[in-house]
């Protein structure tokens, strides 16, 4: 034991910073050395930096891999170290909640002064060269990154939809990727070569978006000392995307139908007709068949915009992104500046992996970015996150523990629901994303 205990020190300084995972078990899967990528790829403990050469018996393999891994050594005699076999397999590993495909090299090895065979493991994801090839393409769509089967499907639909003229309303909450969704479209349509003018309408105060999307001729009004084009014209020939369409105000929506429907305008202050030929995307942080009949948007203009209307869901409904989201947010931040000599702990993981994300996207940008400037010694800890995923974690912890026999109370709501979550999530009184949690903390499936 002293012999693995010794060769467990010298592993660990070459091993504890590289990025595949390396795994040293015993015949019962405790695991007797793991370096930070292996913790982060199988959700696993890390010792701390005391015990880092130190044997702990209290961690032991997910037990999907334990399986395959038990099956191998069973078949497999083990050899000399100096005299070795491996066996290559392809493994499934859910991790906080989170299921991905991971290769695994396995080898078992007889240390010197030592009867019992012990088996060393190389982990690596094969999907890490591919991503970063696609990461690394110069186009707007390469910025869609997802695992999601909700999302693949969305894509797909819309590149199927991105040949035709056919107007597009994408519906969803703020930053879960509606203006990369935009892009993709514009990048699969046969107007491709043409111009994507972006338009955010709840950026541009009321009384100057009219202007701004018909344009003026020299002296409409107070200001205009020339003629400006505005953005239709701009987008002739190619796409316009209007992002947060229900901004535009009802006065302005009558001029904005008639130009789709007729492709064809009056700039501010002119009677001078102008022609153009447009493709339409708008986006929507509010639902606009509600506002419809509330009265303050428009049925007939959102009937002309919604000839393919997409819900995109938000970040905590497509857990399988968050993985590939921190990773390809990571490289960004890498490829503009910042340490490329950073790993997560894998607490700091968890943390992410079972936060909300209210914010979508666009907070889990902030919060990597955070995470990597405050890391220190090359290590990504909880302390680097951000304080908001602190203070959910803080109170769903009190909120967890008044919990009265949580297993049951879910396990009955499925099976009145017939294993539908979103019914036995409205069954219990709570969203769908916390009874995600609540299952994944309690392990039910």
């Amino acid at each position: 034991m002293d012999t693995l205990v010794q060769f467990s020190s010298l592993l660990d300084l070459f091993v504890s910073r590289i990025r595949e995972g390396v795994i040293l078990t015993d015949n019962l899967g405790t695991v007797l050395y793991s370096n930070l990528a292996a913790c982060c790829f199988l959700g696993i403990s890390r010792p701390s930096d005391a015990q880092q050469a130190a044997l702990n018996p209290d961690i032991r393999l997910p037990r999907s891999l334990l399986t395959t891994a038990q099956s191998y050594w069973a078949k497999r005699p083990a050899h000399s170290i100096d005299n070795h076999s491996q066996h290559f397999v392809k493994q499934r590993i859910d991790s906080n909640g989170i299921s991905h495909l991971v290769d695994i090299d396995m080898t078992s090895v007889t240390l010197p002064g030592s009867s019992m065979p012990i088996h060393l493991m190389f982990v690596s994801e094969p999907n890490d060269q591919r991503r970063t090839a696609i990461d690394n393409v110069p186009t707007a769509s390469s910025e869609l990154c997802t695992e999601s089967p909700c999302m693949q499907e969305i894509r797909e639909m819309l590149q199927q939809i991105a040949p035709t003229m056919a107007s597009v309303l994408l519906q969803g909450e703020s930053g879960t990727g509606k203006t990369l969704l935009a892009r993709l479209v514009h990048e699969h349509s046969t107007q491709a070569k043409a111009p994507l003018v972006e338009v955010n309408c709840a950026a541009i105060p009321e009384n100057l978006l009219e202007s701004e999307l018909f344009g003026h001729v020299k002296g409409a009004f107070t200001g205009a000392v020339s003629e400006r084009p505005g953005r239709l014209q701009a987008a002739d020939g190619g796409t316009l995307f209007l992002d947060e369409v229900s901004e535009i105000p009802l006065h302005l929506q009558s001029k904005l139908l008639k130009a789709l429907d007729e492709k064809c305008f009056q700039m501010v202050g002119s009677d001078k007709n102008i022609r153009v030929n447009i493709r339409i995307i708008a986006a929507s942080n509010r639902n606009l068949r509600e506002m419809v009949d509330a009265g303050t948007f428009r049925p007939d203009l959102y009937y002309r915009l919604a000839v393919f209307s997409l819900t995109v869901p938000a970040l905590r409904e497509r857990p399988d992104d968050i993985t590939a989201l921190i990773q390809h947010l990571h490289r960004r931040f890498v490829n503009r500046g910042y340490s490329d000599r950073l790993e997560y702990s894998a607490e700091a993981m968890a943390m992410l992996l079972n936060y909300p994300w209210p914010g979508n996207v666009r907070e889990l940008s902030n919060a990597v970015e955070h995470a990597m400037i405050l890391a220190k010694n090359g290590l990504i800890t909880p302390k680097c996150l951000p304080c908001d995923i602190h203070d959910y974690h803080a109170n769903n912890a009190t909120n967890g523990a008044s919990d009265n026999n949580p297993c049951c109370e879910i396990t009955d709501a499925l099976e009145s629901a017939c294993g539908n979550r979103a019914e036995a999530a409205r069954m219990l009184g709570i969203d769908r994303t916390t009874l995600w949690r609540r299952m994944h903390r309690l392990g039910l499936s």
